[in-house]
């Protein structure tokens, strides 16, 4: 890159980190100012734009805060006091932002609940909140019942578009309720008290290697959040912002509201994702923004063509994940003209930006700004998951190109604040410490990434997804990566599985085909495309890929299942025999678990 590039690039970065920081500037852990100040300093601002839009209706600022106001004097008539929870368990509509907004201007927190969930998993989120009351809506109250015999507190349940048949002494309608509450905001003093520090929201964690964890967020992260995008994406009051994320998790709920409604802009939701409607509706809603989560985006790259999805208004797509396989096709196929990747995790104190658009980077931090941004990269020993130390206690700091653990320096300002989760001990747990000086403390992201000499970060694959095999690491987002190009398959997930005997851990993939599967084509575009310690050793054929609610996969449940064919359903192969794979027999499972077959 020659030095006018290298200038430009430097600048268009200091740029978009000068958006972002002048955003965030004014907030201060001691500060008094929330994030329901922000959101009335907007709607002061903003009152007659259309702030929301739904599948049923489109509210202004005015009308989206008087909603607000209605369900903070509910909550207070109801007894709620200043730190206690509610509970909301609702798809994505105009009510859900007022929900928790209004409980905010009143200093009660909300903690936002996966719709996905049932059972013992949403009982066990209802739990760690501590809240007593919960809301929902009409499509979700019913696993909120289902999974109350499971909840040792006595759960009052409220519920939008409730029926009076369907009302008990424990579930009553929440409609009336609310309509009939002031529309006049709460006093501030219905909040007095409550600094930065204290918290704003519960949102989870995805969930995909065991139970959700409640991460708390106080208000100066979802400020940070909000305001954040609210500068780096240079949306403007005449931007239409498309948001079919859940709005249960940071990236739908706070960093794609705070760009829309802290700008003045219209924020589209839509209650899920749909590939076939989605160009369509971007079309219709003359949407000029989007918030992506990567397997969005790649959901939308194996569609077949639609006449719409070049037919849009676009100017930017903001959000996280995206896959280096899936964006150039992405951007260039669809016609987005740029891309702000970001990288962040809810509970986390570790962001980058990609202020650039260089595709397949989670952002860049420039030599000359090193020292200014908390985020280090330290060498990792996979078999023992945790960072290499030296002969001093120490940890080792990696060189350029070389994979090691995202670590985040925890401080005592907005930008490098660690608040964990409500489980104290799981908070402790993503703390390190001793790591580059005697009791220095660093936040643990749990992700291994490396960069490069221009400063970019790629990430590489979340601690535990990666193994060893044959005395090497295996990336499972790499191999992925590489696989989901092979003929007839549709969707591959990548995992490590034990065998018997062998040290470390065997590849294995299960796949989504498409149509008939050809074991004989996947073993040739495997050995073409991977070295042979990351070559698949078992295939599993799958109907469906089971995902959370931002669309990551569940691979705890694949890897508990294992190999042995009796244990799972659908077609298992082993490697070997004339067409790469073979059929997983009784003999072919007694000849690996004894080791006669070599993997």
């Amino acid at each position: 890159m020659g030095l006018m590039a290298n200038i430009k690039r430097d600048l268009r970065f200091v740029s978009g980190l000068r958006r972002l920081l002048n955003r965030i500037k004014p907030i201060t852990l001691d500060s008094t100012v929330l994030v329901s100040d922000d959101f009335e300093e907007a709607v002061d601002k903003y009152a007659d734009n259309i702030a929301i839009e739904d599948e049923q209706r489109s509210l202004t600022y005015r009308d989206l805060d008087a909603l607000a106001n209605r369900y903070g004097h509910w909550a207070k008539g109801r007894g709620l006091r200043r730190g206690e929870v509610i509970a909301l368990v609702m798809t994505n509509r105009a009510e859900y932002l007022a929900a928790w907004l209004g409980f905010a201007k009143v200093g009660i927190a909300t903690a936002l609940i996966n719709t996905n969930l049932g059972g013992q998993a949403l009982a066990h989120c209802l739990a760690i909140s501590g809240a007593f009351n919960v809301v929902a809506d009409e499509d979700c109250w019913r696993q909120v019942e289902e999974a109350r015999p499971f909840v040792k507190q006595n759960l009052m349940l409220w519920v939008l578009g409730l029926k009076g048949e369907e009302e008990t002494s424990e579930r009553r309608g929440l409609d009336n309720a609310v309509r009939g509450g002031s529309s006049v905001r709460p006093a501030p003093s219905a909040r007095a008290g409550l600094t930065n520090r204290d918290t704003a929201l519960f949102i989870y964690t995805s969930g995909t290697t065991g139970l959700p964890k409640a991460a708390r967020i106080p208000h100066s992260r979802a400020r940070t959040y909000m305001r954040a995008f609210a500068g780096c994406t240079e949306s403007t009051a005449q931007d239409r912002i498309y948001n079919c994320l859940p709005l249960y998790h940071s990236t739908g709920g706070l960093v794609g509201v705070g760009a829309a409604l802290l700008n003045g802009a219209r924020l589209v939701v839509r209650k899920k994702f749909s590939a076939s409607h989605f160009w369509p509706d971007v079309r219709a809603s003359g949407a000029t923004m989007f918030v992506y989560i990567g397997e969005l985006c790649r959901y939308l790259v194996n569609c077949p063509p639609h006449e719409d999805e070049r037919a849009h208004k676009l100017r930017l797509a903001f959000g996280n994940g995206l896959r280096p396989d899936v964006w150039t096709e992405f951007q260039s196929r669809f016609a987005v003209p740029r891309i702000l990747e970001f990288y962040g995790s809810t509970e986390g104190n570790v962001s980058l930006f990609n202020f650039d658009g260089k595709a397949g980077s989670i952002g860049r931090v420039p030599k000359f700004l090193k020292s200014k941004i908390n985020i280090r990269l330290v060498r990792f020993d996979v078999d023992e998951e945790a960072p290499v130390r030296g002969s001093d206690g120490l940890c080792q700091p990696v060189s350029v190109g070389e994979i090691g653990e995202a670590i985040g320096m925890i401080g005592d300002d907005i930008r490098h604040d660690f608040t964990g989760y409500a489980d104290k001990a799981a908070s402790q747990k993503k703390i390190l410490t001793d790591v580059f000086k005697r009791g220095d403390r660093w936040f643990r992201t749990g992700d291994l990434m490396r960069q490069d000499a221009e400063g970019y970060f790629y990430f590489v694959d979340r601690i535990g997804d990666t193994f060893r095999w044959k005395g090497e690491n295996v990336s499972t987002s790499e191999v992925e990566q590489r696989l989901a190009e092979a003929p007839g398959v549709a969707e591959i997930i990548a995992y490590g599985v034990p065998v018997p005997g062998q040290d470390g851990k065997a590849g294995m993939v299960a796949i989504v085909p498409e149509g008939r599967f050809n074991a004989k084509a996947f073993a040739d575009f495997a050995e073409q495309s991977l070295p042979v310690y990351a070559r698949p050793a078992f295939v599993r054929l799958i109907k469906a890929v089971d995902t959370t609610g931002t669309f990551k996969y569940r691979k705890v449940d694949l890897v508990s299942d294992g190999y042995d064919p009796d244990k799972v359903d659908g077609q298992v192969y082993v490697r070997g025999g004339k067409s790469g794979y073979q059929k997983m027999t009784p003999t072919a499972l007694a000849a690996v678990q004894s080791g006669e077959m070599r993997l």
